[in-house]
């Protein structure tokens, strides 16, 4: 191990001494080249023939081409017309081969899951980009011994349900089943533990074994990992997470923004920890932060396996409801530009095609291709042109409890009639009692500030907001009672349609109104 460790420090050192040409040099030539190479290998599949795949690899402009012949998809159309066939055991039908694992994703929205196909060449895709993460904390000036430390990665159950013709679960639980050889030395919480299928289990488990182990990373949703750090704590009667595993310097966050959780982190370590955000979905490893110093923003990984097109998150492209509207402006990473929304389309080594993940993301650095995650197409709050972003709620809470003093990490937003206009309502979690007037007040202020639209439709439209305070287990039970409850869960943070009536029913019941 520690001979492994140093080896390990000693390429890092290595690689981070490299001259760096500018990141963003070339990189349409990288994205149109992967491109290529997605078409030409799948030009024999069903997908391929049927738009054929042959005739645009003699286009001059193949990007071009691709963009007029091939329709944006959804999951629906996806799985509608393709996706199911392979499901049932037919190969060659968007990507070449018999696909062998799907991942199952419901997001924080949809009520039953997604078969997301996973295939070799986006597991090996997704493990270049791991290595390559490791590799970027040659940015992040940490000791020689940081690299013999275990890396606790609290996902799904590695346990794979099997039917005779491919495996499902989790992607977590796919891709560490998959792990290189090399990384067994270091993860955790072991193969044992990780094949739990029922959470509160596993995580009992990892709180009773926590003090046998040397933990220097942890990775995981925020939700959980805090969960996890306060069950650890109660149950050895310490402090903080720094008294059980004394050398954990990092925490890899991915699913959702860190901040809204940060102030609670630091009332669970001795010492700030370093947060690295990651873009890991299930249709594959879309960007991640390499600058300890950037704060926040991830670098989209533009040459391996997946290539990007981009729809402005506007009312011309979307509906109210976030669906993509026909005939939808879509651009390539040469079009965009900074601090405006849009919604992403992959197409991927996995068999995906010019497919609509349900993501919104800002590019705060064209040059870099360095971006940050806004929102969902389905959570965004727009009910009179406010344009409201999973961000700008972040933002505004985040300033409103430095303010207060207080701790707020889960919430979310509905809309509502109110006055025959509209009005906001939010639900925050927080055990302790708090002014719900001026907690409405100073987010009200605060959002008015990050976000124009909404000042204006403040004016007119939107006649006010409504703040009430729940407990925050409220929210974990909700997701038990969704069925939702699990390493990759993310309690949504805007309610509509059927969610929100599951929320409201839910509300009554326990009393709350």
């Amino acid at each position: 191990m520690t001979l492994l460790g140093k080896v390990i420090k000693k390429t890092i050192e290595i690689r981070g001494k490299i001259p760096k040409r500018n990141r963003n040099q070339g990189v349409f030539k990288k994205q149109a080249k992967v491109l290529q190479s997605l078409i030409r290998k799948a030009q024999f599949t069903a997908f391929g023939e049927h738009y054929q795949f042959s005739k645009l690899l003699q286009e001059k402009n193949v990007v071009k081409a691709f963009a007029q012949n091939v329709p944006v998809h959804d999951y629906n159309s996806m799985f509608k017309n393709w996706w199911y066939r392979s499901l049932n055991g037919e190969p060659f039908v968007t990507w070449p081969g018999q696909i062998q694992y799907f991942a199952l994703s419901s997001g924080t929205s949809e009520a039953s899951s997604k078969h997301i196909p996973v295939t070799k060449d986006m597991l090996t895709a997704i493990k270049r980009v791991g290595v390559r993460q490791i590799l970027s904390t040659a940015n992040f000036n940490l000791p020689e011994d940081h690299f013999r430390k275990g890396i606790l990665m609290i996902g799904g159950s590695t346990h794979l349900n099997y039917n005779g013709t491919y495996y499902e679960g989790d992607l977590s639980g796919i891709t560490t089943g998959n792990i290189p050889f090399w990384f067994q030395f270091f993860y955790k919480p072991g193969p044992r533990i990780a094949r739990y299928t029922d959470w509160n289990s596993k995580l009992e488990e990892i709180t009773l074994n926590a003090k046998n182990w040397d933990i220097g990373i942890v990775c995981g949703v925020p939700a959980w990992v805090q969960i996890l750090f306060e069950k650890i704590i109660n149950h050895y009667k310490v402090k903080t997470i720094h008294d059980i595993w004394p050398n954990l310097r990092i925490y890899v966050s991915g699913g959702v923004a860190i901040s809204p959780y940060k102030h609670s982190f630091e009332k669970l370590t001795s010492f700030s920890l370093t947060f690295i955000e990651t873009y890991l979905a299930s249709e594959g490893y879309i960007a991640y932060q390499n600058n300890p110093d950037a704060g926040g923003p991830m670098q989209l990984v533009t040459d391996n396996g997946i290539y990007f097109e981009f729809v402005p998150f506007t009312d011309e492209n979307f509906d109210a409801e976030g669906n993509i509207k026909p005939n939808s402006q879509t651009l390539n990473i040469t079009q965009v530009e900074e601090e405006k929304d849009y919604a992403i389309l992959l197409s991927t080594c996995a068999g995906a095609w010019r497919y609509l993940i349900g993501d919104v993301i800002k590019f705060t650095s064209v040059d870099d291709a360095e971006i940050l995650i806004t929102g969902r197409t389905k959570h965004f709050l727009s009910l009179c042109g406010e344009h409201l972003s999973v961000d700008n709620m972040n933002k505004a809470l985040s300033l409103t409890c430095a303010e207060m003093n207080i701790e707020i990490n889960e919430y979310c937003v509905c809309g509502i009639k109110y006055q025959s206009l509209f009005a906001h309502k939010w639900y925050v979690a927080t055990d302790k009692k708090v002014d719900t007037d001026i907690l409405k007040q100073k987010i009200d202020a605060h959002l008015k500030i990050v976000n124009d639209d909404y000042r204006v439709e403040r004016i007119s439209a939107l006649k006010d907001i409504f703040v009430e305070a729940l407990p925050p287990q409220l929210f974990i039970d909700f997701l038990h009672r969704k069925g939702k409850v699990g390493a990759q869960t993310k309690f949504p943070r805007v309610l509509k349609g059927k969610n929100l009536d599951e929320w409201n029913s839910f509300l009554k019941e326990k009393g709350y109104t």
